[in-house]
């Protein structure tokens, strides 16, 4: 299955602005990691591993793995709450561990016009892809900058986080394409209602 068809088939975002976020999409409006095709299509649809790197030894408990992580982060950039299933420090304390191994390695390599590509030193474990995943959301939650433009989306019903890096801080939802062109087409039959009233 091509990257494209995948990231189609199962409404992959990639519009978060981190990784770590657009991880944190996968769970909205329903679940989008389902099964391990999805996941291996958000994998390299995140840039995780360069396109054309085989995934097929991914497997269920690798989606475990991402799922985890998901919620942990999840907690953690939310700021969790009293009625969290989880503590905070453990959680905190989980996603420390997960960042620790080393990502999977890149190396420059020439493609058949003599064009240096990247790809990967070897198959990518589980362990070193949730470890890229979590220190980005390290870095995420170490920097105040970054931290202080996490916004969540005002679209209707839309829990969706996003890192708004826009002139002067305005951007109002994780898509304008989305939730973005969801308002505009309410607000103009409102505006229509109005006037047929």
């Amino acid at each position: 299955m091509a990257l494209g068809t995948a990231t189609v088939r199962y409404e992959l975002r990639f519009d978060a602005g981190r990784i770590c976020l657009d991880l944190l999409s996968t769970a909205h409006p329903g679940e989008r990691l389902a099964s391990v095709a999805p996941l291996r299509a958000w994998i390299i649809g995140s840039g995780l591993v360069p396109p054309g790197t085989p995934l097929a030894h991914a497997d269920a408990s690798w989606l475990a793995g991402f799922r985890e992580l998901r919620g942990d982060i999840e907690q953690l950039v939310r700021g969790g709450s009293a009625d969290d299933a989880r503590p905070y420090d453990l959680v905190l304390a989980r996603l420390n561990e997960t960042a620790r191994p080393a990502p999977p390695a890149p190396r420059a390599v020439r493609d058949e016009s003599g064009a240096f590509v990247r790809e990967l030193d070897g198959p990518p474990r589980c362990a070193a892809l949730l470890a890229a995943v979590a220190r980005d959301a390290v870095e995420l939650l170490t920097d105040p900058v970054a931290r202080a433009a996490v916004r969540e989306c005002e679209g209707d019903n839309c829990p969706i986080l996003y890192l708004d890096t826009s002139r002067g801080r305005r951007r109002r939802w994780c898509s304008s394409e989305v939730c973005g062109n969801r308002e505009r087409v309410a607000r103009h039959r409102r505006r229509a209602a109005v006037a047929r009233g």
